[in-house]
């Protein structure tokens, strides 16, 4: 459609003639009412930019046992393997206020142990005189290692008649 044709079509209809894309052959437009495109297209934007990363907080402490850093560090490569941030926070109480160093060295073999799922964002720093914290990202899902699987998903091992694993691994022989 000629270009008179079409500002006569959106002036009859008291709309506006918007050009869609320029690049296109023919260039491609719309009759519609500016204001509204504006307001949509604006929408549309907020939308797609409301990507807020969810933070998931673990919390340590200076003194925890090897087994308790264990099993937070594997809620923090689940939470990193689900593209989570993760915000570790340790408390220093009492005594160990004194004695940092032991947090930190424990906060970085932590940070060390997630490197294959998550980077921290900058090193361990102290908030006050008690916290000590540090924000790991999730690495990109092809540099990540890959998740490792629950145990509980695992199915049982074949039991026979009267309630006992089979030597063989559950299988019978005739």
């Amino acid at each position: 459609m000629p270009l008179n044709n079409a500002l006569q079509l959106a002036r009859n209809k008291g709309l506006d003639l918007i050009e869609i894309s320029a690049t296109a052959t023919p260039p491609v437009c719309r009759i519609v009412d500016y204001g509204k495109f504006l307001y949509e297209e604006s929408k549309r934007n907020k939308e797609s930019r409301q990507t807020t990363a969810k933070v998931k907080e673990l919390q340590i402490s200076a003194s925890i046992d090897p087994h308790d850093l264990g099993v937070k560090r594997d809620h923090a490569i689940q939470f990193l393997s689900e593209d989570m941030k993760v915000r570790v926070k340790m408390r220093f109480r009492g005594r160990q206020k004194a004695h940092k160093e032991i947090g930190l060295n424990v906060m970085n073999r932590f940070v060390k142990e997630l490197a294959s799922y998550g980077q921290a964002d900058a090193p361990p720093k102290m908030l006050g005189d008690r916290d000590l914290n540090v924000f790991i990202t999730p690495l990109p899902k092809n540099k990540r290692a890959k998740a490792p699987q629950d145990s509980s998903k695992q199915s049982p091992p074949n039991k026979t008649d009267n309630g006992h694993e089979d030597e063989d691994g559950g299988q019978t022989s005739a």
